[in-house]
């Protein structure tokens, strides 16, 4: 862990993102205080909770804590384990949890056991516990990694309601892209312990700070060459680069849907277009259907590399079939060639 910083606004979530082993989890117990940093410090609402000498306890910190395994008590009825952390007389308790319980859609549970319940039952109750004191932020743990898929969309954008009606500062951890997109008001990304880079999840995806950056979030394809002029030629044509160096390699990344099949041309030629570039012969590898779109590699005539594009159908061309291509400029990001790469 190195110099992370995070601000969690109320009614606000972000998303932690990265992939396991960066720090994510780790950062979130530091904040929950099950672990100390050994730099830095930690505030809520403005007051210190930890530095690295001064500590609050964890149970005093107004800090929601919501993980994978739900962690519901399993001898106590639904009602007891929302009512647990909710202090104050027995006419607010009842009334606070009758309020969740309602908002989580469970009002009929109120007497049920942890065991009587579904997965994503379950997942409600474990988040109306984990609201019921009214803690100024939620801090969730992969909370959705243990459902099953085709509940955990519903399941999301439910919980993501809920949050946001009580006005809650959420910090999420996920290792999954499209759960941070989905929910997240910002994401910071997360690789090695640091924070390569954060923003709305629009910002991210289309600005991505580095090829791995990029991605993360969705298969890519690179185009490498080397700058000559400040100019890479491609088998698009020539791409400006500025701030590298005459004699660079550099890596033009753009994503498979952004690659553009001319179905009209049918091998006839290459034209320029102004928003396309030129055009680039290729040759079909292989397609294959993966539900919302066909996939469709193609092997480059210029340079004999692979370059995959995505068709929003059902597109499934045969192998060795010649196909013009075409990428749009807007949509390449330049980055200095990858090391791993």
């Amino acid at each position: 862990m190195n110099d992370v910083s995070l601000k969690v606004m109320p009614g606000q979530v972000t998303c932690l993102l990265g992939p396991s082993g960066c720090g994510k989890s780790t950062t979130l117990r530091m904040i929950a205080g099950v672990e100390m940093q050994d730099s830095g410090e930690i505030y809520v609402d403005g007051e210190l909770v930890c530095d690295t000498i001064f500590r609050i306890p964890p149970e005093e910190r107004s800090i929601g804590l919501m993980f994978q395994d739900f962690a519901l008590f399993p001898h106590l009825t639904v009602g007891q384990n929302i009512e647990f952390g909710i202090k104050g007389s027995k006419k607010d308790k009842q009334s606070r949890v009758e309020e969740l319980l309602h908002k989580v859609n469970l009002s009929q549970a109120l007497n049920k056991y942890p065991h009587q319940l579904s997965g994503g039952e379950q997942q409600r109750v474990a988040l109306a516990r984990a609201l019921a004191p009214r803690p100024s932020i939620m801090l969730m743990d992969e909370p959705f990694s243990g459902l099953d898929e085709r509940l955990r969309d519903d399941i999301r954008d439910a919980t993501l309601n809920i949050l946001k009606s009580e006005n809650t500062a959420v910090l999420l951890v996920t290792h999954e892209p499209h759960e941070a997109m989905r929910m997240a008001d910002e994401i910071a990304l997360m690789r090695d312990g640091v924070i390569v880079q954060s923003g709305a999840p629009y910002n991210i995806y289309n600005a991505p700070v580095d090829l791995n950056s990029a991605s993360f979030f969705s298969d890519i394809n690179i185009i490498k060459g080397e700058v000559k002029s400040g100019l890479v030629q491609t088998a698009f044509g020539e791409f400006f680069c500025p701030g590298q160096k005459d004699g660079a390699f550099v890596d033009i990344v753009i994503r498979p849907q952004h690659v553009r099949i001319d179905f009209d041309r049918q091998g006839r030629g290459p034209l320029p277009t102004a928003q396309d570039g030129i055009a680039a012969r290729a040759v079909v590898v292989r397609s294959r259907y993966i539900g919302r779109e066909s996939l469709v590699e193609f092997k480059m005539e210029f340079d004999g590399s692979i370059l995959k594009a995505s068709v929003p159908s059902v597109f499934l061309p045969k192998p060795d079939t010649p196909m013009w291509l075409m990428i749009r400029r807007e949509r390449c990001f330049v980055f200095p060639e990858a090391l791993e790469n």
